[in-house]
């Protein structure tokens, strides 16, 4: 059997897999980028993306015969901890126009085109953070990060940007990096992250099933995602 998944399931797709009793060939990326080379003709029987809107389009197209939502996400902010000023929230750090912002890609990875809803969601605010803001992750030409470090540590550390908008699965491995604060955006603000696996063929039933079972809740919670 062989998956496309979202790089955002990376760290706990080999978990999950372990627990599913066939072998799973599984490549990750950025979701908008795994439907352009499934729409191109890549073998695929189980797409996992980030959104659901890639899903769909690949059912609408005639290309997935059904959609299955697995799991869920928000975002969060990660700020280099030396730069926060005493009262600082998410909001006020990323209307700071002193703090670099740092996205994943909109269009080629679903956390980007979530960034972009959260910046439409701050109002008049958001329209100054979104033309300040940088997709530095997630795009058409991988970004060199090393193995095992994250995005946000990679892009901070690097010295690239001071503050990182992404997925809040990540949030409980951020905060136990010195030197780095994560932040929480409230509900109103923060926008619900549905992945859905696109069964494409009829092995591919299987693993969307599981992906829905009750073990595969469990595990999914604990890497940090909801259900």
């Amino acid at each position: 059997m062989r998956a496309l998944a979202a790089g955002s399931l990376r760290a706990v797709w080999g978990e999950l897999m372990a627990h599913f009793p066939e072998p799973v060939e599984t490549q990750f990326g950025p979701a908008g980028l795994l439907r352009e080379r499934i729409e191109s003709g890549e073998p695929c029987d189980l797409f996992a993306s980030a959104n659901l809107a890639h899903p769909h389009a690949l059912l609408t197209a005639g290309k997935a015969l059904s959609v299955v939502p697995f799991a869920s996400n928000r975002l969060c902010l990660t700020v280099r901890s030396d730069l926060l000023h005493d009262g600082d929230d998410w909001f006020t750090l990323l209307t700071r126009e002193d703090l670099r912002i740092a996205t994943s890609t909109a269009g080629a990875d679903p956390s980007g085109d979530y960034a972009q809803t959260l910046f439409t969601r701050m109002g008049e605010a958001g329209e100054a953070v979104r033309k300040r803001s940088q997709a530095l992750v997630g795009g058409r030409v991988p970004a060199p990060i090393p193995p095992g470090s994250l995005a946000a540590e990679w892009v901070i550390f690097g010295g690239k940007a001071d503050l990182f908008i992404g997925y809040a699965s990540y949030a409980a491995k951020l905060r136990e990096i010195a030197g780095l604060t994560v932040m929480d955006i409230p509900a109103p603000y923060n926008p619900h992250a549905e992945y859905g696996g696109a069964v494409l063929t009829p092995r591919g039933k299987a693993l969307a099933e599981y992906l829905v079972s009750a073990e595969a809740k469990t595990i999914l919670q604990k890497a940090g995602f909801g259900v």
